[in-house]
């Protein structure tokens, strides 16, 4: 007796549309261009509560993101001006010596985690480039 064809999809053919997709998604995920910080633990600065009063946040620590607008070597790290994303202000911070290999450039995107000291001076303990 013949034996009859198999009338369900191949699994090869399964396999392979699964694979386009995945390719597909990530593809349009690298391609998209906005990529969020992958620092985590820390609540967004609220630029209002810091113009209104910086020093009551020391000792606190909040994640800021934006565009790099100057920067001012120093010998014992350096002082960069980030225009805050969403907004049209400008927050100082100060990079310890321990960042010194990272490379920061300025009209470039990043995310910093601060922790704000005596005087609600922001202090970056944590640099990721977007």
């Amino acid at each position: 007796m013949p034996r009859r064809a198999s009338s369900g999809p191949k699994s090869s053919v399964i396999i392979g549309i699964a694979a386009f997709l995945i390719v597909a998604f990530l593809g349009a995920k690298m391609l998209t261009g906005e990529r969020s910080a992958k620092i985590k633990g820390s609540p967004p600065l609220s630029m209002a509560e810091f113009l209104e009063n910086g020093n009551s946040l020391r000792g606190n620590e909040y994640l800021v993101q934006g565009t790099v607008d100057q920067r001012w070597p120093r010998d014992n790290g350096q002082v960069v001006s980030l225009q805050v994303e969403n907004s049209e202000d400008l927050i100082g911070i100060e990079i310890p010596s321990s960042f010194n290999d990272l490379n920061i450039e300025r009209a470039q995107k990043y995310a910093i985690k601060v922790k704000f000291r005596e005087g609600g001076i922001p202090v970056a303990t944590q640099i990721e480039r977007l």
